[in-house]
């Protein structure tokens, strides 16, 4: 098989690392990948959101099968446009994808189909949302805006001011574009949270080995939400009787209220959760892979990815049995000083191997380029360093002591990943 994967982070990384493991595969093409990504596919300079150019590309060189992986080009029905052109493609449909892509729209199924979420009320005016937020009188507050703004879209004020800031910022800043002309604003919730990517082809759904993000810059859960610092797979907190309730109450809920909306939602189903007093609830659903979550999850993958795809595209995920390794994983993110704010580009990474490696873990390239025989820095999420073990602390112990032989200038990394409550 050919296989284009589409996107340029660490996700699109560890996706293009496990296809390679399947004999099935003959030829992988990333579309625009990235630095590290070129070591192991090969890199076409096509925009992820160009879905002419993708077509036109996927037919000129036959390709088996298009992995659309980002939020943006899904949302946009890069998925519906190949397919349409006869190209097989793995994701969901753009009427499916917003389930992402809008949080109005998923706030209102959970509660048209009463799946376990935060209490919420939705609003496109500043004014009303601090009226709102004031006669509730109960802080922290969260506040989100409603379409993609690349995992940042959210924000928890602690008191008055930084609801007010948060409403300036996302309505009438617009920070993040026209993604902020409607906001949900919604109770705090509080207990551990836990990241469940699953795969479903619209009927049957599988959920993959469960993990933990850390959003915050810094260590001890402070500074600013980033994209992921960090993940650990399997989560703590995730116990089988927690699992069992997920799936009766969320899981299998949100695929059945799919369905009745007419959204037939066929790809990676990723539930963000929070395990509170009253049960697990739903934080925000993701349609993809989450990075850093991919990660830790897919290296703990034993079935044959390609057969997984294509169960999922041809609706026979029923008669697939998907095998996990029993083994822990960690996942360190290096990024760029001053991350998730202004920070520099260009810079020459030193400590990887030609193939941007370094022994004793697997290093996926998030925002890198390669020149010259050289990997340099080439956006805020740099690298993703993981390993495995026996237990969490042998994989965080492996990773931490792979990330010591890398560096480059401002280098910043959480020291606490797999240590936070």
């Amino acid at each position: 098989m050919k296989i284009l994967v589409v996107g340029s982070g660490g996700r699109e990384h560890a996706i293009i690392r496990k296809l390679k493991e399947s004999p099935k595969v003959d030829k992988i093409y990333a579309a625009p990948g990235n630095g590290g990504i070129s070591r192991d596919a090969e890199c076409v300079d096509i925009n992820a959101m160009d879905k002419e150019k993708m077509v036109e590309f996927s037919k000129n060189n036959k390709i088996d099968l298009v992995f659309v992986a980002p939020d943006d080009p899904l949302a946009a029905g890069m998925v519906d446009t190949l397919t349409e052109n006869g190209i097989r493609a793995f994701g969901p449909c753009a009427n499916a994808a917003i389930i992402e892509s809008s949080k109005v729209f998923s706030k209102n199924l959970m509660k048209k189909y009463n799946i376990p979420t935060a209490s919420y009320e939705v609003f496109n005016d500043p004014h009303k949302v601090m009226d709102y937020i004031e006669a509730q009188g109960k802080y922290p507050v969260v506040i989100k805006a409603d379409g993609l703004a690349l995992g940042k879209g959210v924000i928890i004020a602690q008191n008055h001011d930084e609801a007010q800031d948060a409403v300036k910022e996302i309505m009438e800043d617009k920070k993040f574009g026209d993604s902020g002309n409607n906001v949900v604003v919604e109770e705090f919730l509080t207990g551990p949270e836990v990241s469940v990517l699953a795969f479903t082809d619209g009927k049957t759904l599988k959920p993959m080995v469960s993990s933990k993000d850390h959003k915050r810059a810094y260590d001890n859960d402070e500074g600013l939400n980033t994209g992921g610092m960090g993940t650990i797979s399997p989560n703590p907190y995730y116990t089988p009787e927690i699992a069992e309730i997920c799936r009766k109450t969320i899981f299998e809920p949100t695929v059945a209220a799919m369905n009745s909306e007419n959204r037939t939602f066929k790809g990676c189903l990723y539930f963000g959760l929070m395990i509170t007093p009253d049960g697990p609830k739903v934080i925000e659903y993701n349609a993809r892979f989450g990075d850093p979550e991919t990660q830790v999850v897919l290296p703990r993958l034993k079935t044959d990815f390609v057969d997984i795809i294509n169960a999922v595209i041809d609706g026979t995920l029923n008669k697939l049995d998907i095998e996990w390794s029993d083994e822990a994983t960690a996942c360190v993110v290096m990024a760029s000083g001053g991350y998730p704010q202004a920070y520099k580009k260009g810079l020459e990474i030193t400590g990887l191997d030609e193939n941007g490696q370094v022994s004793g873990a697997t290093v996926y390239h998030a925002g890198t380029k390669y020149t010259d025989g050289k990997f340099y820095t080439n956006g805020g999420r740099v690298l993703g360093v993981t390993a495995s073990g026996k237990t969490l602390d042998e994989a965080l112990e492996k990773a931490y002591s792979a990330v010591e032989k890398i560096s480059f200038d401002g280098v910043h990394y959480r020291k606490d990943i797999g240590r936070t409550k």
